[in-house]
């Protein structure tokens, strides 16, 4: 054959190779840039956890990301839980391998003695007095409690029998007496799978409408319900200085909790039938209270499956509901029901009541008050007064009252809508009373509340502040805001009266640090940490708060990054990777109100978008996607397409504005809902070069009952459902699309099958696609190859579909498909 000729077939041949489908590449891990590599696995600063008094600190470190092989230990996935068969723990914990103390007032760093190693730690607690800390240490086979002794720094384990922790954890009584909950049987006698089941899984219903979002990792067959039973049926115990006693007969716990005066416990216990529709939280119980002993006092409520729960935002399941004790009192059990039978639709004047029965608990229970809108929570006081919180998820509103138990009277507070960032005071701040419980701090003679904002959003970006409120007058007076220029926030307020305060500083080149702050006393702060930038390689990357509209005029914001070193007139536009994820708004001046900071220091985790700016693109984080009603009749997703296509085009149109965003050269990517929004637009327009979306889902009938906010059903929403599923325009993607998924995600709704099934529509249709199932992902990333690989095919991905990409041959239509 002449040369010619089979230089011509070679290259024939490898161009049909190149081109082929594929079902898969070699299956080997991958690893992005060196620069991105170092990020993610860059050493963190510790958390921090700080004494009520600012005496001690208690520094906790945590390796970066477990290994793949660590997340492919055995696992059950049953209830709604993950569990971990050999050691009666959850399967998927982020442990802490490191534990020091540093004396405030010295500065003196201070080793602990008696650490087990390797350490496994979860669970952290300080005793009531603060002069010890209980934590849980996890073992391949079992998992025990040990107690630091913050005067000597020394651990030591405490409990002879392995805890059990699926279910609960532990309580302190004092700081000599810890209560939790053990295993009653090892192990190795869960009971076996048999070889072939009895027969098949049935489940019934016999005309009764149970409308229940797509909970994961249910019960589904009757050997779960053994599996379940065995491993989440516990034996309380009471252990005092290392001695441990019973307290009570096994059963299946899923709540403990010990009243202010120590004398009671309240428990629910979960009963059959567990359900195969919603997970263990979900299942009939009994609310209880006990003598400290566990002898039964008195049976609070009987509480079916919430199975049975109406759908839809704000509707309740027709029963009790938000037991708990009440802070101020020593033993006083209260809790909540509708008074609309759970259907907030239903035109009445109160939809909750608030009750209440104290000990000895032999009298009838006492409404305390009633509420217009559902029940959110107390934060308790003291007899005058108490903070309310009651709202509605459907109208985004949300409202604090002030209840005077003496008075029995409720008055509205504050009402705001939840979307209003700037009209947010703020939760109220609270200390520790007689009893060991956290109550609200309360100054100036009882009249006024502390509340702390630590976000502060305002129309100059977020500047977070401390607010004296004035329950009387209904007046908010500002003690503290953050300085401009910089974004700093109250962590604790550790003297309410000298208005002494913890608080964490940081700049966008400066990390995050500790310092202590005194308002009145004219003392300097100090700083009380010295963490140092684990991210040189972000040293000289620019970024800054840009702010723009879309075409209806509402106001956006989104966090841009610029590469080191760039400049626009000598360099030109970069390609763009912008990530974002929608949020719905009823009101469109909530949704132009401007949330975050510039001056917040970037700190990476495994799904930051950041990484890539090292990598030559301009990136648009938190590009801000509203999606907002039109009108009082309307809600916010029945135009979603539509303002989801304003917010790229208007975001995109800046960065072209400014000089720095290379409008042809533009991937768009985000994670869950992010991902369907992704996908939508790459259905939707021709705005963007590359797409990537993970964990998300992508056709709305699987998710039938409802999904994000939306709280319509399919049935009565069919047309926006099959509109707003971008896999009903799978044939419309032409966009080289990227999509990843864990395999084990066990988020509702977002089941690995919606990315399975996507794929195949994109690739059934001729479109340019390729998934990613990682190995025993769940929805967030864990496992270290897992990530480093995930980081490499979205980095290959924007190089070869967007920064590489050839330029269009015409300027291309925004939008399609409509």
């Amino acid at each position: 054959m002449p040369a010619k000729h089979f230089s011509f077939f070679a290259t024939l041949l490898v161009l049909l190779i190149c081109n082929r489908t594929t079902a898969q590449d070699d299956g080997s891990y991958k690893t992005p840039p060196k620069d991105i590599v170092d990020m993610l696995l860059a050493k963190k600063s510790p958390n921090v956890s700080v004494d009520d008094k600012a005496e001690w600190m208690l520094f906790m470190e945590s390796s970066s990301y477990p290994s793949v092989e660590e997340l492919a230990r055995p696992e059950l996935k049953i209830a709604g839980l993950r569990i971990n068969p050999a050691n009666f723990a959850p399967s998927r914990q982020t442990f802490i391998n490191g534990f020091s103390l540093r004396n405030i007032a010295s500065g003196k760093d201070l080793a602990i003695a008696g650490l087990p190693a390797p350490l496994f730690a979860t669970n952290i607690r300080w005793s009531p007095s603060n002069k010890k800390i209980a934590f849980t240490h996890t073992t391949s086979n079992r998992v025990d409690l040990y107690v630091i002794d913050v005067a000597t720094q020394k651990a030591k384990k405490i409990n002879k029998a392995a805890l059990n922790i699926i279910t609960g954890n532990y309580n302190w009584l004092d700081d000599n007496t810890i209560m939790y909950r053990t295993a009653i049987k090892p192990a190795t006698a869960a009971p076996p799978k048999p070889a072939v089941p009895k027969g098949p899984a049935t489940q019934e219903n016999y005309g009764k409408a149970t409308p229940r979002p797509t909970f994961q990792d249910l019960i589904k067959s009757p050997y779960d319900e053994q599996l379940f039973e065995f491993y989440a049926t516990t034996q309380l115990v009471k252990n005092i200085n290392g001695t441990e006693t019973k307290i009570g007969a096994p059963a299946l716990y899923s709540q403990l909790d010990i009243s202010p005066d120590k004398k009671y416990l309240l428990v629910r216990i979960l009963k059959k039938p567990f359900s195969y529709t919603v997970p263990s939280s979900g299942f009939p119980s009994t609310y209880l209270v006990t003598d400290i002993t566990g002898k039964l006092v008195k049976q609070l409520a009987e509480v079916p499956s919430n199975e049975t729960a109406p759908g839809g935002n704000d509707n309740v399941l027709f029963a009790p509901r938000a037991f708990e004790w009440r802070d101020d009192e020593p033993a006083t059990a209260v809790w909540c029901m509708p008074l609309d039978s759970g259907l907030i639709k239903k035109n009445v004047e109160y939809h909750d009541g608030v009750y209440a029965l104290s000990a000895p608990f032999t009298g009838e229970p006492k409404q305390l008050f009633k509420t217009k809108m559902r029940y959110r929570g107390t934060t308790w006081g003291d007899a005058n007064v108490a903070i309310v919180s009651e709202g509605l998820t459907g109208k985004q509103i949300i409202q604090y009252d002030r209840f005077n138990s003496i008075t029995e009277d409720l008055e509205k507070l504050i009402t705001r809508n939840t979307t209003d960032a700037y009209g947010n005071p703020g939760l109220p701040v609270t200390t520790t009373n007689q009893f060991g419980r956290k109550v609200l701090q309360l100054i100036d003679n009882g009249n006024k509340i502390l509340l702390n904002n630590p976000t502060g959003s305002s129309p100059k970006g977020d500047l977070p502040f401390l607010l004296s409120y004035d329950i009387h007058k209904k007046k908010a007076d500002t003690l503290w805001r953050c300085a401009e220029g910089w974004f700093e926030n109250v962590v604790a307020v550790l003297n309410a009266e000298k208005l002494q305060l913890l608080t964490e500083k940081q700049s966008e080149k400066e990390v995050p640090n500790f310092w202590i702050k005194n308002l009145r006393l004219r003392i300097a702060d100090r700083q009380i940490t010295q963490f140092t930038n684990p991210y040189p390689q972000l040293d000289g990357v620019v970024k800054e708060k840009i702010k723009y509209k879309r075409a209806d005029g509402v106001d956006l914001t989104g966090d841009l990054y610029l590469p080191k070193g760039y400049d626009a007139k000598r360099d030109g536009k970069l390609p763009v990777f912008i990530w974002a994820y929608p949020a719905e708004f009823n009101s469109a001046a909530d949704a132009a109100q401007i949330r975050g900071s510039e001056h917040k220091f970037t700190l990476l985790n495994w799904g930051s978008p950041v990484y890539y700016v090292t990598q030559g693109y301009a990136v648009l984080n938190n590009a801000e996607m509203p999606i907002v009603a039109t009108s009082k009749d309307k809600k916010p997703n029945d135009n979603f397409i539509e303002q989801l296509t304003m917010n790229a085009e208007a975001a995109i149109n800046v960065l072209d504005s400014l000089g720095v965003g290379d409008k042809n050269r533009v991937a768009v990517g985000g994670h869950s809902y992010g991902a369907f929004m992704t996908a939508n637009l790459l259905a939707h327009t021709n705005l963007f070069k590359g797409g990537i979306a993970r964990s998300g889902a992508y056709n709305r009938s699987l998710t039938p009952f409802g999904f994000q906010n939306e709280d319509r059903n399919y049935w009565q929403a069919t047309q926006l459902y099959n509109e707003m599923s971008p896999f009903n325009y799978a044939d419309k993607i032409k966009t080289p699309i990227l999509l990843v998924h864990g395999e084990m995600d066990n988020n509702t709704g977002t089941y690995p099958i919606q990315s399975e099934r996507m794929f195949n529509a994109i690739k059934g249709n001729g479109g340019t696609a390729k998934y990613i199932s990682l190995p025993y992902e769940s929805h967030g990333y864990q496992g270290r190859e897992n990530i480093l690989h995930t980081l490499a095919e979205q980095y290959l991905w924007l190089e070869k579909y967007v920064k590489n990409a050839a330029p269009p041959a015409e300027k291309p239509d925004a939008k399609k498909g409509f």
